[in-house]
């Protein structure tokens, strides 16, 4: 089959590889502008998914607008049978929807209709889900609510961080879309409208987000530092001046009677906490102002904490 891809990330990398692999004929590709980078923010660095149509020699578009015409000029050039997109980061207007004879389909990473919007993976993280997979939907004017076409599921383990789902998921995706185009084009795949009342939404992330409240449950404030990594990552200063980026936690067992932000104990194993009902959260991984990423214990012995 003929293909516009539309993406940016690492996220959407696997999915456009499979496109390959699969023999479909990718003739031109879709992606963000690329981004300054450096100290001067001088050098620009190609997307992800940039870096990987230019490694298999397809044509790359980077358009700053979508409803100026210029895109859909190119896209009627390419005259694609069908436009995949996998977290391209923009919506499509109404005219490029319209265009491909076989559609416009999305590869997204929930189940939906929960979680539709920017940050479906991490959401899913934050809020506790036991399980979340991908969608291959059919696009539509209004934001991931299309008929879906295919999904699968995959178990959430509460002590995995959301960059760990991210990847099985893009891999996930890459797989999941190999498959879906194929029943496209042998005219067998399923359209199933979405259930509109069950749909919650995953809004994009901020830094508003980090601030640990250690009223809350020792599970709620887990799964936040779990969502959140690597941004904007959870933060608390309940034993620096400064604030500190938490990045990695274990919920223990033993309970505590302290009062929500005592730090109960601070060693090689862990710095642990009380929080809100009762339980101890241990701080494994975490990152001082202007520092690096390291364990609880190198932090200890460039920072002791005095109980």
């Amino acid at each position: 089959m003929r293909i516009v891809f539309m993406g940016t990330p690492d996220f959407a990398v696997p999915s456009l590889e499979g496109l390959i692999s699969a023999g479909h004929e990718v003739c031109g590709v879709f992606s963000q502008p690329d981004k300054p980078v450096g100290r001067h923010q001088n050098k620009l660095q190609p997307t992800p998914v940039k870096s990987c149509a230019a490694a298999h020699g397809i044509p790359v578009y980077q358009p700053t607008k979508l409803r100026d015409g210029t895109a859909l000029a190119q896209l009627r050039e390419l005259a694609p049978e069908l436009v995949v997109v996998a977290a391209y980061g923009r919506i499509l207007p109404d005219d490029i929807l319209a265009l491909p004879p076989m559609g416009c389909i999305n590869v997204h990473s929930s189940l939906l209709p929960k979680y539709r919007g920017a940050a479906p993976i991490n959401w899913a993280v934050i809020r506790g889900e036991k399980e979340t997979g991908v969608t291959i939907m059919y696009m539509a004017g209004e934001l991931d609510a299309g008929d879906i076409i295919a999904q699968e599921t995959t178990h959430i383990d509460p002590e995995e961080t959301v960059e760990n789902v991210h990847d099985r998921l893009a891999d996930l995706g890459g797989r999941l879309l190999v498959q879906t185009v194929a029943e496209l084009a042998a005219g067998t795949a399923r359209r199933i409208p979405q259930d509109h009342s069950q749909a919650t939404l995953a809004p994009m992330l901020s830094r508003e987000l980090s601030p640990i409240d250690w009223s809350r449950s020792g599970w709620d404030i887990h799964n936040q530092i779990r969502g959140l990594v690597p941004w904007p990552a959870t933060s608390t200063d309940i034993f620096s001046a400064e604030p500190v980026k938490v990045f990695k936690s274990t919920l223990l067992d033993q309970g505590t009677d302290k009062q929500p932000g005592t730090v109960v104990a601070a060693g090689k194993e862990g710095i642990d906490v009380a929080c809100g009902d009762g339980r101890l959260l241990r701080i494994l991984e975490l990152q001082a102002p202007g520092g690096k990423r390291m364990s609880a214990a190198s932090y200890l012995a460039g920072h002791p904490i005095h109980l």
